[in-house]
């Protein structure tokens, strides 16, 4: 018999407003027992059911955008992309197109639109074009990144660095007209800037200069929101970021390394706590803020800098690239008992829940608007469902 242990009623249970002590000590060691007894035992969590999708072809690449799935051929003369239905991937594709030849794609949806980003041997962007997504219709092309923002779109030009694609930007930011692909606004940006639109916003753009000039921009009209001069940090792809509303930077305080948090647009600081200063990886989880460090996995609510929940035996456990579910929970994985199949675990609220059990022919996952997307053992795409 298939048993499931939940790990998300290992919680606590204080108000979120208020400071929390550390967890303690007999906490640590139940929560130690039970994913002992959850790695090492003979029992394994139910499997999780998955839809079979459409083969993948040679170097062929699954890209994932809102409701669709596009898998892009490069072994094709020309190279195509066709697009299936991600609740349905087993019906008959949505449509295929022939595209430019490119060593690889990304792909997002922007309302009715999917953009299609392509990038050369060393994932540097060429160009983007957005395409409807119902026909696959190519509307308009433009040089550099296209990102979407609410209900529109604006277009950067990445800086060219192969070590840390995407983000950092150069140049100006454009505000695009969606339907035809035409430049509305431009900011300049005095040398680098990273670049984030923080989810959720009805339309805004974030901007962070090298020299800690914070902007807020109104995506639809390129004007000034709010404002602000952040404190020196080492500024990149994943900082700062952009959670449950709150801007949130790691970089060097008085007595350590902290994390500040800031109220957006007015850019106030609002709270801040102490962190290990050693490798310190931050990520959304649902609105929460989930950190891993070389201790432990560890939540903090982003409008106060409150402890909600801390994971010991957390630093086990891989996190998938890719995103976040639509439910914006952090997915984990980590080898079974087997030492085949794989467990698949969600951060979020209610802290780690082990929810399921990957059999072992799901390979190269990566989480999707709908779930995981993984590749089988017979090529072909597997959607994972990750329902509440």
């Amino acid at each position: 018999m298939d048993v499931l242990i939940d790990l998300g009623e290992v919680r606590d249970t204080q108000r979120p407003d208020r400071p929390r002590p550390p967890p303690s000590k007999g906490w640590r060691i139940t929560l130690l027992v039970l994913v002992c007894a959850l790695l090492g035992g003979a029992a394994a969590p139910a499997r999780l059911p998955g839809l079979v999708g459409p083969a993948l072809p040679g170097r062929a690449a699954l890209l994932s955008a809102g409701a669709l799935l596009v898998v892009a051929d490069p072994g094709t003369d020309p190279p195509t992309l066709t697009a299936y239905e991600a609740t349905a991937p087993r019906r008959p594709p949505r449509w295929r197109v022939t595209v430019p030849p490119a060593a690889g794609w990304s792909a997002q949806a922007a309302g009715d639109l999917l953009l299609v980003t392509e990038r050369d041997q060393v994932r540097r962007v060429v160009a983007t074009t957005a395409r409807l997504a119902s026909t696959g219709q190519a509307l308009w092309r433009r040089p550099g990144r296209v990102y979407a923002a609410g209900d529109t779109v604006v277009a950067v030009t990445e800086v060219r660095s192969v070590s840390e694609p995407g983000r950092r930007i150069e140049g100006a930011v454009h505000g695009v007209d969606p339907a035809t692909g035409a430049t509305r606004w431009s900011v300049p940006v005095p040398s680098t800037a990273v670049l984030e639109v923080p989810p959720g916003s009805s339309g805004w753009v974030l901007l962070v200069q090298d020299d800690g000039l914070t902007r807020l921009l109104d995506a639809h009209d390129g004007t000034l929101r709010g404002q602000g001069r952040l404190p020196a940090a080492n500024y990149g792809p994943e900082n700062p970021q952009v959670i449950g509303g709150h801007l949130v930077l790691r970089h060097p305080g008085a007595a350590g390394v902290v994390l500040t948090g800031y109220d957006l647009p007015g850019l106030a600081p609002r709270w801040q706590v102490p962190v290990d200063p050693g490798e310190l990886a931050l990520r959304p989880c649902q609105d929460l803020i989930c950190g891993q460090d070389e201790r432990s996995r560890w939540a903090l609510a982003a409008d106060t800098g409150a402890r909600v929940w801390t994971w010991p035996a957390g630093t086990g456990w891989r996190t998938l690239p890719g995103g976040r579910p639509g439910d914006g929970t952090l997915v984990l994985l980590r080898p079974a008992a087997d030492g085949r199949r794989q467990l698949i675990a969600t951060l979020g609220r209610d802290g780690p829940r082990v929810r399921a059990v990957l059999p072992p022919e799901a390979t190269d996952c990566r989480v999707r608007d709908v779930g995981l997307v993984c590749r089988s053992d017979t090529d072909r795409a597997t959607v994972w469902p990750l329902g509440r």
